[in-house]
């Protein structure tokens, strides 16, 4: 031991005054260091295992904290997206009582009976917003139906593709008159009164004629679809595609046709539709 220790103090000093065993400590560094590595392997070990279990926690909290906010934005998108369908709708009604220029109040839909024998729609508007029995009702791009009851805070909308609707219309390309009645189908209306020979095509817009008083003229109703001429018959079987959304329709417009003693600005009371 003492030997040992003579030895060990003596490289020391010949180690540090000359540095002669520099590459004989570099020697023996390469063959301690896997023992080095062996003596710390169960500190590694532990601070390994224990740093990758925090990792998948934190992981998975992370993960499941993104799914949460996933689920969130996502239920946030589809309400900023019918906000947006929502926006564009109005925006499309309020372009279109710009451009129709009579007495028009806005209205929702709150409930909706498309059955083959009655197709008919409640809105939110009443008496106490002066709708009245006969008032037409429009979507953003055509006639849609008319009022045939009101009751104080909502109303019932006859659709025209109900059976028992029949519309004044025209021919928009010639000034053609006849009726569009309903057919029980949502995207369908037929004119039953029109001879083989009348001048009517597939395509031609058909358009109210201000006949009967409910619907002012001018307002476009439908597209003629076709036309199909039966020689042993006394009238064409014509049919059309009501030009309304009948289907996807959310708010509306009652409309009110002004009349040379009708002041162009509304009274507030009646917010524009008073009977």
């Amino acid at each position: 031991m003492a030997v040992a220790v003579l030895v060990s103090l003596l490289m020391m000093v010949v180690d540090q005054r000359a540095e002669h065993l520099k590459h004989v400590r570099s020697a023996l560094s390469v063959i301690v260091a896997p023992l080095q590595q062996i003596a710390g392997l169960p500190a590694s070990s532990n601070e390994w295992l224990s740093e990758s279990f925090r990792s998948r926690q934190r992981l998975q909290e992370e993960n499941q904290a993104l799914r949460e906010l996933n689920l969130k934005l996502k239920g946030q998108q589809q309400k900023l997206e019918a906000l947006e369908a929502e926006n564009m709708r109005l925006r499309d009604l309020l372009d279109s009582s710009l451009k129709i220029g009579d007495q028009i109040l806005i209205a929702e839909l709150l409930a909706i009976d498309l059955d083959p024998y009655k197709q008919q729609v409640i809105i939110n508007r009443g008496s106490n917003s002066s709708v009245f029995e006969g008032q037409a009702v429009l979507d953003a791009d055509a006639v849609l139906g008319q009022v045939i009851h009101v009751n104080p805070f909502s109303a019932i909308v006859l659709m025209i593709t109900d059976p028992s609707h029949a519309l004044p219309v025209e021919v928009n390309r010639n000034g053609l008159r006849t009726i569009a009645m309903g057919t029980g189908r949502i995207n369908e209306l037929k004119l039953p009164h029109l001879p083989n020979n009348a001048d009517i095509q597939e395509g031609d817009l058909l358009v109210t004629s201000g006949l009967g008083g409910h619907f002012p003229p001018g307002y476009p109703v439908a597209k003629v679809t076709q036309v199909t001429n039966s020689p042993g018959q006394p009238f064409a079987r014509i049919l059309a595609k009501p030009s309304a959304n009948l289907e996807r329709a959310h708010e509306v417009l009652l409309v009110r046709a002004l009349s040379p003693s009708t002041p162009e600005t509304p009274a507030p009371a009646a917010e524009g539709n008073t009977p």
